[in-house]
């Protein structure tokens, strides 16, 4: 299980004094945080998925830039002053409550006028490594039995893993849209339109899924974490994941042996894994029940080892690749 290190709050205060300082003596946007003198709204997201949102939707408007660098496991993002300077500096803060620890706890202390909380915009549900709902139907107030405690995320455990259900990360589209609307309201109708042509090809993309994933001969996937129970449950799938909602806790003897069982009874082919953790347990898994390995990406990053260079097109990878192991009609 990873240490998620959180920087003590007098320590953290300090830094936020220190960046501000360092970064009042150069432009904004020589430093990568607010507009600075080419005017643009300067915006700070937590890691990709919001970053992409404000880049969408902000377009020529905005200036992103992300606290999470490409290649880095989010769960595991440690802030650095400058990136607590620089959260200080910002136009609009754009992040997930119950994902970054480190990230929650510089927010609340960076005094920016305009944040914007995804985890505000949709409803969060808690989801176990089997990728269903702990809670009564549909929404939960609390942890249902068998919720894994040691890899909670959130309040009350739920599952932060929103942007993988395109209906979900529409709602938080028009979040952050009209959060840059009111940051900058000269330009409010662009960004008006730009959220509303995001939302349309979210919708589209999840029309694609529904008829995608609507004939298999399977609906059971296995997974390295249990990112994907938003997704599973918008497509009535099930997700059997290795571990929790940490990609790199190590799973339980009793787990492994549980999912041998579980792949064999519902004609499972394929043991996914992802491009930011590591695969050994979905390759040892794999290799002990004669399963093939394919990648599904939660998507927490884009890199030159991604399957698409932006969201839409490594959900389209995703959707193709869960074709083909569920045996798609």
């Amino acid at each position: 299980m990873n240490v998620r290190r959180l920087i003590p709050t007098a320590a953290l205060a300090g830094a936020v004094a220190l960046g501000a300082t360092a970064l009042t003596a150069c432009s904004g946007a020589a430093a990568g945080t607010g507009g600075g003198d080419d005017g643009k709204v300067g915006v700070t997201a937590s890691f990709y998925p919001m970053a992409f949102l404000a880049e969408r939707i902000g377009k020529d408007h905005v200036k992103v830039d992300s606290l999470t660098k490409p290649g880095v496991e989010p769960h595991d993002l440690e802030i650095t002053p400058r990136q607590t300077g620089q959260l200080g500096e910002s136009d609009v803060v754009v992040y997930l409550k119950g994902l970054q620890p480190a990230v929650d706890k510089a927010v609340s202390l960076s005094g920016v006028k305009n944040v914007v909380d995804a985890s505000t915009l949709t409803e969060l549900e808690a989801h176990g490594p089997s990728g269903h709902d702990h809670g009564a139907e549909g929404h939960t107030e609390g942890e249902g039995e068998g919720h894994d405690h040691e890899h909670e995320h959130g309040e009350a455990g739920r599952d932060p893993h929103v942007w993988l259900d395109p209906a979900k990360y529409a709602e938080i589209a028009k979040g952050v849209g009209a959060a840059l609307e009111k940051a900058d309201p000269d330009h409010a109708a662009d960004y008006k339109k730009n959220t509303d042509q995001l939302v349309g090809e979210l919708t589209t993309l999840d029309a694609e899924f529904k008829d995608g994933l609507k004939n298999t001969a399977s609906r059971t996937f296995i997974t390295t974490h249990s990112a994907f129970g938003y997704l599973a449950e918008r497509y009535g799938l099930d997700q059997e994941a290795i571990s929790g909602v940490d990609p790199e806790s190590e799973p339980s003897p009793a787990r492994m042996k549980e999912l041998q069982g579980l792949a064999k009874q519902e004609n499972v082919s394929t043991v996914f894994f992802e491009t930011l953790a590591s695969d050994k347990t979905a390759r040892t898994l794999a290799a002990d029940t004669g399963l093939k390995t394919d990648v599904l990406d939660p998507l927490e990053g884009i890199t030159d080892k991604s399957q698409g260079a932006d969201y839409f097109e490594v959900m389209r990878s995703n959707l193709k690749n869960l074709q083909k192991a569920l045996g798609a009609k």
